[in-house]
């Protein structure tokens, strides 16, 4: 069963939620290695979320898939539509998913299995060839910075095996996907919408790269949320519920949303990495101590992504998986 995200249907934010202007982590990733895994960890305890400069993706490979990506988007809609529907990959607008849900938001949603992106390439653009050899690169780019960030997160961890976490990725039969939203501006000036409802990421880590347009945010707590403002030197990288789950709870499966801005449109790229169908997740030894024994019981990728797909996307859908007792989980996530 393939996942697909789905968008909770309200058109407007929340009034009463509460709106926190804070700076978010931001890690330069040229800098000595023990600290910056230092500060990732740190950062996935509190936030669930940090940006990476000095990255290693070359700005040429960034340039031309954002490129093929507003080429596709301009096309007027007829043509838009032979990628799709989307059922779960190809193009939607709107209606995202098979529940009704819906968003301010048209998006390509593509598995980044290279056979798979030259397959619906032809469908997506003129030049499938000029597309397709985009995004391969691209993907190869942010996938070898998505392992660079796991491995320093297992060093910072002090796990034995530093390639603990990007392993699962690496596997040529990885279940990664790649999306590209965009956001349309809002007919009406003083109108604030809903382009991608609140919702956590079920895969590993999530490697976001937007253009110079404001409105992603992120909720720390229940009914608080930050706006991550936009940098074009930076990458967004996120904790997504497997990650979660494989640190024993101590990194933060953060919930984010994306608003659509009144009066500029926005674009994302997201790369979700995920493991093979088959994988077994489970937190390494070093992670389950007498004191944080292990909360979530073993399952493969294709169980969890079974599971969160028969869910709405408010659901907690790790707390299906805990290991222990009820009090004695909420404790230790306190």
């Amino acid at each position: 069963m393939q996942l697909i995200a789905m968008v909770v249907a309200s058109p407007n934010p929340v009034r009463n939620e509460k709106i926190l202007a804070t700076d978010l982590p931001m890690i330069d990733l040229s800098a000595d290695r023990s600290e910056v895994g230092k500060l990732i960890v740190r950062a996935c305890e509190e936030y669930g979320f940090f940006k990476v400069i000095n990255h290693g993706v070359p700005e040429g490979v960034i340039a031309e898939m954002e490129q093929e990506s507003v080429n596709f988007f301009e096309k007027p809609l007829a043509e838009k539509q032979r990628a799709g529907p989307a059922n779960p990959f190809g193009y939607g607008c709107k209606n995202i998913g098979f529940n009704g849900d819906m968003g301010e938001v048209e998006f390509l949603l593509l598995h980044t299995n290279p056979l798979s992106i030259a397959q619906r390439s032809k469908s997506i653009s003129n030049d499938p060839s000029k597309f397709g050899s985009a995004m391969n690169n691209y993907i190869r780019a942010v996938r070898e910075l998505a392992c660079e960030i796991l491995d320093l997160m297992a060093k910072g961890l002090w796990v034995r095996d530093p390639s603990y976490f990007s392993k699962m990725i690496r596997d040529v039969e990885n279940d990664s996907f790649f999306r590209i939203n965009h956001y349309p501006s809002c007919c009406n000036n003083n109108t604030t919408r809903v382009g991608f409802g609140e919702h956590s990421d079920p895969q590993i880590l999530t490697i976001l790269r937007s253009n110079d347009v404001g409105g992603l945010q992120i909720s720390p707590d229940h009914g608080v949320w930050i706006p991550v403002a936009p940098d074009p030197a930076a990458f967004c990288v996120n904790v997504g519920d497997v990650l979660q789950a494989m640190t024993n709870g101590r990194f933060v499966s953060v919930r984010h949303r994306a608003l659509s801005d009144s009066s500029q449109s926005r674009m994302s790229m997201a790369y979700f990495g995920a493991p093979a169908l088959q994988a077994r997740v489970s937190a390494p030894p070093e992670m389950v101590t007498t004191s944080r024994p292990s909360l979530y019981r073993p399952f493969t990728w294709a169980e969890y992504k079974a599971t969160a797909y028969s869910l709405s996307l408010g659901d907690n859908r790790l707390d299906l998986f805990i290991n222990c007792k009820d009090d004695e989980h909420n404790k230790l996530l306190d």
